[in-house]
């Protein structure tokens, strides 16, 4: 395990530093110049904040073998008058997300007519900020602004920026060799985000995200919640309380790299739910979970194999008992110095794995043991240069 991390895990921190530093140079540039283009007077139109945050496994330690592929969260600035509704999304709980919907209080001035025209919908008689439109107009805003940044930052590297519908558009920086020593192509995700307070956002959902109740709830007027804020806050505050060598994110890290060595074994369509069940979210969720049941002391490096296999078996038992819930959505046990605002603390529990049957779930629970069981012979069959996958290519 430990020669599988080094060697195929581990990322060099090197060479991270380097592409971390040069992903927030060209995006500081990108959204500098959004923003900049999107000031217009009065409450007519969307613009950017004028900040970018940067979230997923990159930023808290835990990314596994290469450091092509970024996520970034840009928050967008928004007219008034518009507030969350969690509750609008009871009956969507059980296919295992949070979602809420953005109203437009009532009486909401003419004046900003234009605005419910170009980026709401309709839903039960009261205007609802759509997150398709407002994805769409993220898309384009950026592609028109990627002229001027494209030519200040030429002899950095070349930049491109790729759309598809209904997702968030991926930057593509390719470093000129004469600019960085480390040269590798990057992939960033560019999240457009609602902000909420408190260092929480609302995200568009991903069009193979929950599926809506039978109703008349359109999933364009409902949002997903992300608090990576929350979840890198709590890994600063088992920095500090675990041992200064817990092995935490190195069993995690080696989850994730066996998940992986497993799925190139298995079949169609169980490969891609197989994928999805054991999310890296997932992984990462069990991890807290299991991490706030015992002693911080207990995770000392020298412990590894012990907490990785505590890690499989209580993952496995959620798996059968179909039931892991989200870690920051009503949960009463966090520790009180993460001071969590009150939005997270009274919203409704969710079950991540219900979005998924008995059958799949029991299938998945086998093969993780069994993964773990054969660790040594996955990782000698699949290690070799035949099977290692190459790295993604923007």
């Amino acid at each position: 395990l430990e020669n599988f991390h080094a060697r195929q895990l581990r990322l060099s921190p090197h060479v991270l530093g380097h592409s971390k530093a040069h992903v927030g140079r060209v995006v500081a540039e990108l959204v500098r110049a959004a923003k900049a283009q999107g000031l217009q007077p009065g409450p007519l139109a969307l613009s950017l904040r004028g900040d970018f945050v940067r979230i997923g496994s990159a930023y808290e330690q835990h990314k596994v073998r290469s450091p092509d592929c970024f996520d970034i969260l840009v928050p967008l600035r928004l007219p008034p008058h518009l507030e969350p509704q969690p509750r609008s999304a009871v009956g969507l709980g059980p296919h295992g997300a949070f979602l809420c919907g953005l109203q437009a209080r009532a009486g909401w001035p003419r004046r900003y007519r234009p605005f419910a025209e170009g980026f709401c919908v309709e839903l039960q008689g009261h205007s609802h900020l759509s997150s398709g439109l407002v994805l769409r107009w993220f898309q384009g805003h950026l592609q028109r602004c990627l002229g001027a940044v494209r030519y200040r930052l030429q002899e950095r590297c070349r930049i491109s920026l790729a759309a598809c519908p209904g997702r968030p558009p991926t930057l593509h920086i390719v470093p000129c060799s004469d600019y960085v020593c480390c040269h590798i192509s990057m992939a960033v995700r560019l999240i457009p985000a609602i902000p909420l307070g408190d260092a929480l956002y609302l995200t568009a959902l991903p069009p193979d995200g929950p599926c809506p109740p039978q109703g008349p709830q359109p999933p364009e007027a409902l949002w997903g919640l992300n608090a990576s804020r929350q979840e890198q806050r709590l890994l600063n505050w088992l920095k500090e309380q675990a041992p200064a060598s817990s092995c935490h994110l190195k069993c995690l890290q080696i989850l994730k790299g066996l998940r992986d060595l497993r799925g190139q074994g298995l079949d169609e369509p169980f490969c891609s739910q197989w994928g999805r069940v054991l999310s890296s979210y997932v992984l990462k969720t069990a991890l807290f979970s299991l991490l706030l049941q015992g002693p911080l002391e207990a995770w000392d490096e020298r412990f590894l194999v012990e907490r990785l296999e505590d890690l499989v078996l209580y993952l496995r038992g959620c798996l059968r008992k179909q039931v892991l819930m989200h870690f920051f959505l009503g949960n009463p046990n966090l520790p009180e110095a993460l001071a969590l605002p009150r939005f997270l603390k009274e919203a409704t529990p969710v079950n991540l794995l219900a979005a998924f049957d008995g059958p799949t779930l029991d299938l998945a629970a086998f093969q993780l043991i069994n993964t773990w069981i054969q660790a040594p012979h996955l990782i000698r069959m699949y290690s070799s240069p035949r099977y290692l996958r190459p790295a993604p290519t923007p």
